[in-house]
């Protein structure tokens, strides 16, 4: 994974008068707002001059909170309502979850900034009651359900853990936990049969003080089960329009550079394979002691019988460095097998067009 990001330095601008207002923009989500609250709080420390007013937006999934997250048709399932506002200057910027972004932006909209990245890793956890049974994915007995709404998440258990099953999971932190927790006794009803454990990503957990829940942290190694984590997982993202210069010169001293290379070169690789299609790849990021980045990816078929393994280094320093590394990865992949496995993928969608069943990479 990355290595912990260096804060940015706050040197306070003087440059812009009272009057000057940005309008944050983010979903209305407890996380959102939570993460927009921090990034509007170390912009206000860059910038005591200027106002900062966040604005809550609900987006496509968050107005139905009931069809599972891979039955939604399209891209920017986050993200539409959002940048259509930002487009039209109801919005100055935009608050993302990096992993909610898609990797090509409409046009006159930039990715202005990456702040700090919380830990990228998928994380387990385990019922309510069942903590001293099971620790790890591999703890969880045969037919075990496991709740999660990601492809990426079902496809890369299904090959490690053949033996588990899956039941979709919709809703904030809070309501999954709740769901979890609650399962066994509503088991009876037409919800199905109760979760055993639940797959999220650490970083909201991290964010909404829920760090005892978690039992297992999942990386690539044996020990952390062999999964990887969704691309620009665990980063802030900050959109700005492209030719707003004010607005990106007050963006930019928030950037971290270690967190930027490494989802650059992370969102290259998903660019660079997906042709314009979403696709279950993870992806794991780490610099190594002698400042080289390592970036690891994999793409597993829906049903986790076939996959494709991509693992590379190299210097890094600039963001067309970052982005050319990820291309290089991402020929790995394809060199490798991914084509095959993304062909498949691909024409299941055209199959499925109709019914707008993608897949969805959280």
């Amino acid at each position: 994974m990355s290595t912990p990001a260096t804060q940015p330095v706050i040197t306070p601008s003087t440059s812009h008068t009272a009057e000057t207002t940005i309008k944050v923009g983010t979903r209305k989500s407890a996380l959102a707002l939570k993460q927009a609250d921090y990034v509007v709080t170390e912009l206000r420390k860059l910038h005591p001059a200027v106002e900062f007013e966040i604005r809550g937006i609900n987006s496509a999934a968050d107005k139905d909170k009931v069809t599972a997250l891979y039955k939604f048709g399209g891209k920017g399932l986050w993200t539409n309502e959002l940048e259509a506002e930002l487009s039209t200057g109801g919005l100055d910027v935009i608050v993302h979850s990096l992993k909610d972004m898609p990797t090509v932006l409409p046009d006159g909209l930039a990715l202005a900034c990456i702040t700090p990245r919380e830990d990228p890793r998928d994380v387990v956890v385990v019922r309510a009651g069942l903590e001293d049974q099971y620790k790890a994915l591999a703890d969880l007995p045969a037919g075990a359900v496991v709740g999660t709404s990601s492809v990426r998440r079902m496809a890369q258990v299904r090959r490690r853990y053949p033996h588990l099953r899956f039941r979709d999971v919709r809703g904030n932190i809070d309501t999954r936990l709740r769901k979890l927790d609650t399962s066994a006794s509503s088991s009876s009803s037409s919800s199905g049969e109760p979760f055993s454990a639940l797959i999220l990503a650490a970083a909201g957990l991290h964010r909404m003080g829920q760090h005892g829940r978690i039992s297992q942290y999942l990386d690539g190694s044996a020990s952390g089960g062999g999964m990887l984590h969704a691309v620009g997982q665990g980063g802030l993202g900050i959109e700005a329009r492209a030719d707003d210069e004010r607005t990106l010169a007050l963006l930019r001293p928030l950037e971290d550079r270690a967190a930027m290379l490494a989802c650059e070169a992370e969102r290259s690789v998903m660019r660079t394979l997906e042709g314009g299609c979403s696709i279950p790849i993870g992806v794991e990021t780490r610099w190594d002691d002698d400042g080289r980045l390592r970036l690891a990816a994999t793409v597993v078929s829906v049903e986790g019988t076939e996959a494709a393994d991509a693992e590379q280094t190299a210097e890094v320093s600039t963001r067309d460095e970052a982005v050319d590394f990820g291309c290089r990865v991402a020929k790995e992949l394809t060199d490798g097998g991914a084509q095959k496995i993304l062909d498949v993928i691909n024409a299941d969608r055209e199959a499925n067009r109709d019914r707008a069943q993608p897949f969805v990479l959280a």
